[in-house]
């Protein structure tokens, strides 16, 4: 059984960091495409960043470009975000997903090309 857990969020002011952490169980995050995404309310679900399988190609959306980065740890079987100068539009659910079918050195930022996602993790930036 394949289980995601995120964890790291919590209130920061804004211009602080945090990082998340997706930690698997019955999947090896190195061998999937791993995305995070975030859903604020009355928001639709948005992909934030990607890591391939293979090589670790990743991807930004435009507005966290320069300001998060996405890696993984092969040995932890996690996957991590590291936010930095968090803004008042980053506040939101953070989740990760895995998807299930591999094409090497590609990932995607849609959520409907993942199979497998955790319950989130809250972010919260106020002054």
């Amino acid at each position: 059984q394949v289980q995601l857990v995120e964890s790291g969020g919590g209130l920061v002011q804004p211009g602080e960091s945090l990082t998340l952490a997706c930690r698997a169980s019955g999947i090896t995050l190195e061998n999937h495409p791993i995305g995070w995404f975030r859903q604020a309310p009355g928001k639709e679900r948005e992909g934030v960043s990607c890591i391939s399988s293979s090589l670790g190609s990743t991807l930004y959306t435009d507005s966290v470009k320069g300001r998060f980065a996405i890696s993984r740890d092969t040995a932890k079987n996690t996957v991590y975000l590291q936010m930095n100068n968090l803004i008042p539009e980053d506040p939101a659910v953070y989740f990760c997903a895995a998807d299930q079918l591999v094409i090497p050195n590609l990932c995607a930022m849609k959520a409907y090309e993942y199979d497998y996602w955790g319950r989130g993790t809250q972010v919260t930036v106020s002054s």
